[in-house]
Order: structure tokens, then sequence, then C-alpha cells
């Protein structure tokens, strides 16, 4: 009875041990940790996200930016802690992010009409401004990390299924896109990054 009881201890700290191992794998850079974990829980929060958010781009794009901010901050990641708990806290303040942006397009389009806008020969030319500025930024980036960067925020694509149209790890796609979005970050002013975000460019 006693072996029993030992034996199935030792299975269920298994997986524990294994996901500690991948952890500590991950926070010294190792992108093959990152993709093991990326397709453990990747599913788990898109369902997570998508049980509030109710939209299928929005709950990916949730899993997108979990797991870039797993990969940018790897080596703060404590061993001691439950990784699948970091990663639901995460999760919870990028979906209440998503609902803040959602309350703040829903104000501004409350309060400005379409005709406002169709009226307006000088919003319009200001408009097109902002978004050329922006594609002459994207132009910049490295012929690989636009290409990734265009998939993404502009066709929709999932880190996976760039990833595979690549033939690349969808960890690999997540670093470029944040490289990416550092580099935008530093070169927007706050009111072109107001614009960005509303027009949902980044």
């Amino acid at each position: 009875m006693e072996n029993n009881i030992g034996t199935e201890h030792k299975m269920l700290q298994q997986p524990l041990q294994e996901e500690r191992s991948l952890v500590n794998a991950l926070r010294k850079g190792d992108i093959k940790a990152f993709d093991a974990l990326f397709a453990k829980y990747s599913k788990k929060i898109y369902g997570f996200a998508f049980r509030y958010l109710k939209s299928e781009v929005d709950s990916e794009g949730v899993v997108q930016d979990v797991f870039l901010y797993i990969w940018n901050n790897r080596k703060n990641i404590k061993t001691d802690t439950s990784f699948s708990s970091y990663l639901f806290t995460i999760s919870i303040n990028l979906i209440k992010k998503v609902f803040r942006q959602e309350a703040y397009r829903s104000r501004f389009l409350a309060e400005t009409t379409l005709t406002q806008f169709d009226n307006s020969v000088d919003e319009q030319l200001e408009y097109a401004s902002l978004l050329e500025e922006i594609d002459k930024l994207i132009d910049k980036l490295p012929e690989r990390r636009r290409n990734i960067f265009i998939k993404s925020r502009k066709q929709g694509m999932s880190s996976k299924e760039i990833a595979t149209e690549l033939g690349i790890s969808p960890g690999t796609v997540d670093n470029q896109i944040s490289e990416a979005l550092k580099f935008l970050r530093k070169k927007i002013d706050t009111e072109l990054l107001i614009a960005i975000i509303f027009f949902s460019i980044l």
C-alpha cells in the first residue's frame, strides 16, 4: 500500500518538475522551452480569454501578448511559484486592458459622428498623414521583422499561422513582433500612439 502511495506521489510530482525545468531553461533564453510552454498553455489561455471577450481576434491577441510578456520578462520569472498562476494573472490583466480599449473606442465613436469624418477634409488628411508616417516607420524594420509584423498586425494572422507559413517557431515570431513594437514605440510620439491604438494598427 505504501509503495503505491509513493509511486502516485512521484507521478504527480513529475509534471511539476518538468515544468520547472522548462521555466529554468526559458529564463536562460531557450526558445525550445518557450515553444513547449506555448504549446502547453496557449489553448487554455485562448479558451479563458474567449469566455470573457467573445472574440476570436481579441482572444488570439491576448495569447500573443501574454507570451510576448513572458519572453520579454523571462529572466524575472520565479521558479518557486506556480507558472500557470503567473500566466493566469497576466491574462486577467490583458483581458481588462482589452475591455478598457473597447470602452475608449465606444466613447470616441459616440462623440464623433460619421458625417463629421466625411465632411472634414482636414481630419481626413491628418488621418492619412498618420498612416503614412506609420508605414514609413514599418518600412525601416529589417525585412524579416517587417514581414512578420505586417502579417501579424495588418493581416491579422496568429503567431502559429505565421510560424507555419515561414517555417519558424512561434517563439521566434513573437520575439520579432516584440522587437518591432519596441522600435515603433521609440519613434512614435504620444498623440500618434493614441491614434495607432484606436485604429488597431499596433
